[in-house]
């Protein structure tokens, strides 16, 4: 049986639109990839009742991140979400585009810090040749529900997860958190950007419980059809 996908949408999704979807009730979102937090507080500001959980690996964003959110709702965990608990390599990004204005190039003063992934780069070298790949570090790893489990979560209303290549560890370490969530945003790539990762249709069949609801170019929403 083929899959029947929704026409894929010009643009991004939304974020005032996702709050309405979502509804200003929500309590529990989680942030996964959370970079430098500028959705973070996007979503401090569209759920007023929510607890945002933000997951960021990356030291250098991490600092950015508690440069730009100081708020208590807005817990930040400096691990990678995967498929174990422990230690993983990590690949680090660095880099900028030629002719980067000014005022990137200050936010970027230790290196582009947006791509890193626990899966290696593969044909992210040719998309993005200014964007390089010369170092790993270790970072702690985490799976979701080992992380839902010691924290006392029960059901999430919103996972916005950037994993950068790394949907499949996601979703490995996670299947009874994300049976519990509402709404899954993922992006995602049909080329393999880094190794091994899941392409849109792999995404979905992991995923029996959801459906898709919106398609960009580069990212989903789903919907967990266990909940009305």
């Amino acid at each position: 049986m083929t899959l029947s996908l929704p026409p894929i949408l010009l643009g991004e999704l939304n974020l005032a639109a996702l709050g309405e979807l979502i509804g200003v009730a929500a309590t529990v979102v989680l942030d996964i990839g959370a970079n430098d937090g500028l959705h973070t507080q996007k979503f401090l500001e569209l759920f007023p009742s929510a607890r945002i959980h933000a997951f960021e690996p990356d030291a250098r964003a991490a600092l950015q991140f508690k440069m730009n959110v100081a708020d208590p709702r807005a817990p930040l965990y400096e691990t990678a979400i995967g498929p174990h608990d422990g230690i993983a390599e990590f690949h680090v990004s660095s880099g900028l585009w030629p002719n980067a204005p000014t005022a990137t190039k200050t936010r970027y003063a230790d290196g582009w810090d947006q791509s890193g992934s626990l899966r290696a780069p593969k044909t992210h070298k040719q998309v993005w040749p200014w964007c390089k790949f010369e170092s790993t570090i270790q970072v702690p790893v985490t799976r979701l529900d080992s992380w839902a489990a010691a924290q006392n979560i029960g059901q999430v209303d919103l996972i916005w997860a950037d994993v950068q290549g790394a949907e499949r560890d996601l979703i490995a370490g996670g299947g009874k958190t994300l049976s519990r969530t509402r709404y899954l945003y993922t992006e995602y790539s049909n080329d393999e950007w880094y190794e091994g990762q899941a392409n849109l249709l792999e995404i979905i069949e992991m995923l029996p419980l959801f459906r898709v609801i919106h398609r960009f170019a580069t990212d989903v929403l789903l919907k967990n059809t266990s909940f009305n």
